[in-house]
């Protein structure tokens, strides 16, 4: 029987059940901040506080041309995470939200995502300023951060548009 015109199914998760990936890190963090309260909840936010991402042995050549770039973006892995809930309250909020709508460091993948400033690259050694990433955690990947395709200024920021900025941080009270 030929399906009516207009009429589709919704597509569905595809994925095998087992499914499960590998990672191996490319560096490590060294910061000062030692424990999840030191760490700003995001890079922008405080006093901008400087880090190094160290490579693995035998990465110095994937930063080749790295250096011309004011800011990059590091994607880590949350090594410090508690697990995750599928809803919870943010910071500067008191309304449960999908965890998939934050940017909580308890996630179901525990993968992070941080622009930062660049300031110097040297052999296997990046130098970065204002960030929010604890003492030893893993590097995944690092890339270029490009100002054309990396900044939206215009775009909505859904339920966070109607909090009062800066807010008040619930964690601190």
């Amino acid at each position: 029987m030929a399906k009516r015109p207009g009429r589709h199914a919704l597509p569905r998760y595809t994925l095998p059940a087992g499914l499960s990936m590998a990672v191996t890190p490319i560096g490590v963090v060294h910061s000062p901040f030692q424990w999840r309260d030191e760490a700003p909840r995001q890079p922008t936010v405080g006093e901008p506080q400087r880090a190094t991402i160290v490579l693995r042995p035998g990465m110095q050549n994937a930063l080749k041309d790295f250096k011309g770039f004011e800011y990059c973006w590091v994607i880590f892995w949350f090594s410090y995470s508690r697990g995750w809930k599928q809803q919870i309250v943010p910071p500067r909020d008191t309304v449960k939200r999908g965890v998939l709508s934050t940017r909580s460091p308890d996630r179901p993948n525990a993968i992070g995502l941080s622009a930062v400033r660049l300031i110097g690259v040297a052999a296997s050694r990046i130098t970065i300023l204002g960030h929010d990433l604890l003492n030893g955690t893993p590097v995944l990947d690092l890339k270029p951060y490009i100002p054309a395709y990396d900044a939206f200024p215009q775009a909505r920021a859904g339920w966070v548009d109607a909090l009062a900025h800066p807010g008040p941080d619930h964690r601190y009270r």
